[in-house]
């Protein structure tokens, strides 16, 4: 129920995401592009990029179709091309990405079909943008196999989820990244925290109660109070009104705001730089982003991936079903080597991650109510801004 209430939930919310390219062969770069150029009837953007793999007889084995943006987006792209290339060339593998040229269905469809006849027998196909149009190619391409990041297969109207034998759904536990980022920020020593997330989506809401929960455990154990700001901005945009809300925020007394929203992050940062205040980024790591940035709450988005294309060639690949990755199979968790904290440290992380792991460690994740009114807190206030 809850799956379909997450696809329901994103329903008709068209975000941007990412990019196109390939590896080389043993013709030239721009040789190699022309060729291609001329024998796509499809108007698909691509480019070629220098790699150590060469092109075998039967083409690119491994392919990533990106959204609409670039492999180095520091988001989805980048994290999902990052797992292509880390065991493509270890095994020696060749690969290659494609880019749409809209964030349609029919692109998607068509630019994944570009990859299958360039050779792919995986494709790599990150976002929630991909959930139908891989509904559609596992069907058509029975013979290739999916690996579809961030959401499960369904049809436009969302009447039927099916998730073929040669498909692999990827979702995340975020209430643990978020957690994890509002644990260590209490115990770094903020009191007055903020949540600004885009949109209300389930997974938007798992990663503000994890950060809520977090901040609470950490404030209880330290026998302190903390206040926490929280809104959803109703979109995953960069706005001035998402900026100007988050500098009151911070001219308010606000320590650090946990940018939860795509875009909406960079609106964070923006204020931040202004205030000399502190941000907690998402999804990848975005302390490159900005030097507000204190640590991320991460999804390991190459580790999945590179997880799932292991599970491929070693003949265990788990088709048909939905993979969640968690902290118990290092599928989330902060970059410590990048964060900044003063007081929380590498031994306050792993335990924290253990009792995750474990099970010692409950979190609330039923994001029915988005406002965290159902959260039962010791030692937080939350105060939900419309």
């Amino acid at each position: 129920m809850k799956k379909k209430v997450l696809s329901m939930l994103l329903a008709g919310v068209m975000v941007l995401s990412l990019a196109a390219c390939g590896s080389t062969g043993t013709e030239p770069a721009a040789e190699a592009e022309t060729a291609e150029s001329e024998a796509e009837t499809a108007e698909v953007t691509e480019e070629t990029t220098e790699t150590a793999s060469e092109e075998s007889a039967s083409g690119y084995e491994l392919a990533l179709v990106t959204d609409l943006g670039t492999i180095d987006d520091k988001s989805f792209n980048q994290g999902a091309w990052e797992g292509v290339t880390q065991y493509a060339e270890e095994a020696g593998v060749t690969y290659k990405y494609y880019q749409p040229q809209e964030a349609t269905t029919d692109s998607y469809v068509e630019t994944i079909g570009l990859a299958i006849e360039g050779g792919a027998k995986l494709v790599v196909c990150p976002g929630y943008l991909f959930e139908t149009p891989v509904y559609i190619v596992q069907e058509q391409y029975p013979e290739v196999t999916f690996i579809l990041l961030d959401g499960e297969p369904h049809n436009e109207d969302y009447s039927d989820y099916k998730t073929a034998s040669n498909t692999m759904a990827i979702l995340f536990q975020e209430d643990q990244p978020g957690y994890l980022a509002g644990y260590a920020a209490v115990k770094d020593g903020m009191t007055k925290l903020g949540f600004m997330g885009g949109m209300a989506v389930p997974a938007v809401v798992r990663y503000g109660y994890g950060f809520v929960q977090g901040a609470d455990a950490a404030a209880t154990e330290m026998g302190v109070n903390v206040d926490i700001m929280y809104h959803y901005t109703g979109a995953f945009a960069a706005t001035p009104e998402a900026q100007a809300m988050a500098a009151s925020w911070y001219q308010n007394g606000t320590e650090v705001i946990f940018g939860c929203g795509g875009a909406v992050g960079n609106s964070v940062m923006a204020a931040a730089e202004e205030a000399k205040a502190k941000v907690i980024g998402v999804d990848v790591d975005q302390s490159y982003e900005s030097d507000t940035v204190i640590t991320s709450a991460m999804k390991k988005l190459s580790v999945s991936v590179y997880d799932g294309i292991k599970a491929f060639y070693d003949g265990s690949f788990p088709g048909g079903s939905t993979t969640i990755f968690s902290a118990e199979n290092d599928g989330i968790g902060l970059p410590m080597d990048t964060s900044k904290f003063t007081n929380f440290t590498q031994a306050d992380y792993d335990a924290i991650v253990a009792g995750l792991v474990d099970g010692s460690i409950k979190i609330n994740n039923d994001v029915a109510d988005t406002t965290t009114a159902d959260l039962t807190l010791s030692s937080a206030k939350v105060t939900f801004v419309e």
